[in-house]
């Protein structure tokens, strides 16, 4: 005997993909949880529907390669190489200065290729 299938009046059985089955336990800092709380009020809604609207419609930026925090590194190591270059071509003169800012120069549209193929 089927229990399940004689009683037809009641709540019907809602489908494994739409079923809330998962908890997931957040810690969060008193300033964090007040926020949240206060934000759910607001749009008047419970924190738990809150919190899956934010899942849903978020979008996350994955962090950095340790690769292109090299390249970052030493695109900043550039620029103050860079920056030299340009001082001493206002003291010397910018002949001097000019094969040094060339060659800079090319390293870092090397550098900045690489970054962009990288992303």
């Amino acid at each position: 005997m089927k229990m399940k299938n004689q009683n037809k009046s009641g709540r019907p059985i809602k489908e494994i993909a739409i079923k809330k089955g998962y908890r997931v336990n957040v810690k969060m800092a008193t300033e964090e949880y007040y926020t949240l709380k206060a934000k759910a009020k607001e749009a008047g809604v419970t924190i738990s529907e809150c919190m899956r609207r934010c899942i849903k419609n978020s979008v996350i930026i994955q962090r950095h390669s340790p690769e292109i925090l090299d390249h970052i590194r030493k695109l900043s190591g550039m620029a103050n190489n860079l920056n030299q270059i340009a001082r001493k071509a206002n003291a010397q003169g910018y002949l001097n200065a000019r094969r040094e800012y060339f060659f800079l120069a090319d390293k870092i549209d090397s550098l900045l290729n690489l970054i962009q193929n990288d992303s």
